[in-house]
């Protein structure tokens, strides 16, 4: 998945393993998109991706214009930010329990 974001030119992308604090998902994927637009891109590219390569239909929630698109694959949870949610929201920090196990700019 990380791949597929970078390919769509996802920024501050991280991989936090959360399964020993979660009971609903092993792994959170944490994004940037510069636009609504690329917003849905890239959750229309994890879907694509979803669908075609893993044979799973995941869960979207929310949309571009909101600024926080959520797209739920079971053991991953990827959420996509403009800049200003992810700010706002500050999983990394709310989440600071689990292990980071990647950052890519």
């Amino acid at each position: 998945m990380i791949e597929v974001l970078e390919d769509k030119k996802a920024e501050k992308l991280v991989l936090l393993d959360i399964h020993n604090i979660s009971s609903f998902t092993d792994y959170f994927i944490i994004g940037n998109g510069t636009s609504d637009r690329m917003l849905q891109a890239l959750a229309d590219a994890v879907l694509e991706f979803a669908k075609q390569k893993l044979g799973s239909t995941p869960t979207l929630e929310g949309n571009g214009r909101d600024g926080w698109l959520v797209v739920d694959l079971g053991n991953i949870v990827i959420h996509l930010f403009d800049p200003q949610q992810r700010n706002y929201y500050k999983l990394e920090q709310l989440w600071e329990k689990g292990t980071r196990l990647l950052t890519v700019q």
